[in-house]
C-alpha cells in the first residue's frame, strides 16, 4: 500500500469513525478523544484517548470502533485501543512525572530475550555514572523486578497517599510484583492493564530523577501505546536474541515506535553467545551477528553485543544484579559500556547532586 492509498484509507476511517457516539454524550468526530490513526499493511489502527477512570466506560466504544474499520474496504485487520493519554491532570491531581528529565523505555516484541535483566542492568549502569535512576516494571502479567533486584515487602504511603517507590542498589523502583501476591494470575484485560500502568506513573512519588527506566511488557498493544503516549518518551532501546524468529518481532516493536515519533537510540544483541564455565570456549546457541546486521538495515545504532554467562544467571537469580555485584568484572563493564552510549544520545542530562542520589 502505498503512501496516497494509505492517507486515503486514513481518511475514510477517520470519516467512519467520527458519528461514534461517547459515553457521556456527544461524538468521538467533535471531541479531542482521537489520539491517533494509523494504517500499515493493511492493518488500521486507532487510539482512543481515556483517562483511568473513564476506561470501563469506554469499552463499548472501543469495540464499536473496531467493527467499524473492519468493515472499511481496504482493511484487512482493524484494532482500537484506549491509551492512558490525557490533555492534563485534573485539578489537584498530579502531573505525570513532573520531576523526571528522561524516560527511557526498554522493550522486545516477544518475552524470553533477557529484556528485564537488560533493564535493570543498564538501570545499574546509568546509576553508576552518577544519575538518579529509577526502574518501572511495567511488564503487569510477568514482573520480574522483585527477583532481579531483591524487593521485598510492599511499597509504603506517601504524602497525599501516592506510593513511595522502593529502594534497591541505589535506584528507586516499582513493580506490579510488589503491589500483588507472587503466586497471583493477573488475568486482567486492556483498560485494567492500563489502569495499573497509569497508576505506576502518575500516582507513584518518583521525586526527581535524571532517568527512568521503563521494562516495557513484550508485545505491542494497548499496554505500549499507553506507556509511549502517556510517559513523553525520549527514547526506546530493543532487546533482542540474534535469531531470525526474535527478530521479527523486534522489528514490529521497532516500527511501533517509529510510528509514535519516539527515538530509537538502539538495538542491543542480548544471548549473543554462551561462555562456558568449565572450558572457557564460546558457543552461538542462537547464532550470532543477527542483531547488529538487523541494526544496519533498519538505519537505528547498534548498541553491542552481551553474552550469557553463568554468573549472570546466578546473579539474577539471587537478586544481585551483576552490574551492582561486579561493577568492574567483564559483564559489568559491558553493561556500564552500554549505558553510556545510551546516556550520550540524549540531551545530557545534569546529574543531581550527591545528597538527591538514593543509596
Amino acid at each position: 500500500m502505498n503512501a496516497e492509498t494509505d492517507t486515503t484509507l486514513l481518511a475514510r476511517a477517520r470519516a467512519a469513525l467520527a458519528p461514534l457516539p461517547l459515553p457521556g454524550g456527544g461524538t468521538l468526530g467533535a471531541s479531542d478523544r482521537l489520539a491517533g490513526l494509523s494504517s500499515s499493511a493493511g492493518l488500521v489502527t486507532a487510539a482512543i484517548r481515556v483517562t483511568r477512570d473513564e476506561a470501563p466506560a469506554f469499552a463499548g466504544l472501543r469495540a464499536a470502533a473496531e467493527t467499524v474499520l473492519a468493515a472499511l474496504p481496504g482493511v484487512a485487520r482493524a484494532q482500537a485501543v484506549l491509551t492512558g493519554e490525557a490533555p492534563a491532570p485534573a485539578p489537584g491531581r498530579p502531573a505525570i512525572l513532573p520531576g523526571v528529565r528522561h524516560v527511557i523505555a526498554v522493550a522486545s516484541g516477544k518475552g524470553g530475550v533477557g529484556k528485564s535483566t537488560t533493564a535493570v542492568n543498564l538501570a545499574l549502569g546509568l546509576r553508576a555514572q552518577g544519575l538518579a535512576v529509577g526502574l518501572l516494571d511495567a511488564d503487569i502479567h510477568g514482573p520480574s523486578a522483585p527477583t532481579l533486584l531483591g524487593l521485598r515487602g510492599q511499597p509504603r504511603l506517601g504524602p497525599g497517599r501516592r506510593l513511595l517507590p522502593m529502594e534497591a542498589f541505589g535506584l528507586k523502583a516499582m513493580s506490579m510484583g510488589v503491589l500483588v501476591d507472587a503466586e497471583t494470575a493477573m488475568i486482567w484485560r486492556g483498560p485494567m492493564v492500563m489502569s495499573a500502568i497509569t497508576q505506576m506513573l502518575a500516582e507513584v512519588d518518583w521525586g526527581r530523577l535524571d532517568v527512568l527506566v521503563v521494562d516495557m511488557p513484550p508485545g505491542t498493544g494497548d499496554a505500549q501505546l499507553a506507556i509511549a503516549q502517556g510517559a513523553r518518551l525520549s527514547g526506546a532501546v530493543i532487546v533482542s536474541t540474534p535469531q531470525d524468529l526474535a527478530l521479527i518481532d523486534a522489528r514490529r516493536g521497532i516500527a511501533m515506535f517509529r510510528k509514535l515519533d519516539v527515538p530509537i537510540l538502539g538495538l542491543i544483541e542480548n544471548m549473543a553467545q554462551f561462555l562456558c564455565p568449565t572450558c572457557g570456549s564460546t558457543h552461538a546457541i542462537f547464532g550470532t551477528g543477527g542483531a547488529e546486521a538487523e541494526a544496519a538495515r533498519l538505519g537505528v545504532p547498534f548498541l553491542g553485543p552481551v553474552p550469557l554467562t553463568m554468573e549472570l544467571r546466578h546473579a539474577s537469580d539471587r537478586g544481585q544484579p551483576v552490574t551492582a555485584l561486579d561493577p568492574d568484572g567483564p559483564l559489568g563493564q559491558i553493561y556500564q559500556a552500554l549505558a553510556r552510549s545510551i546516556a550520550a544520545a540524549l540531551v545530557p542530562p545534569t546529574p543531581t547532586t550527591k545528597e538527591e542520589i538514593p543509596g
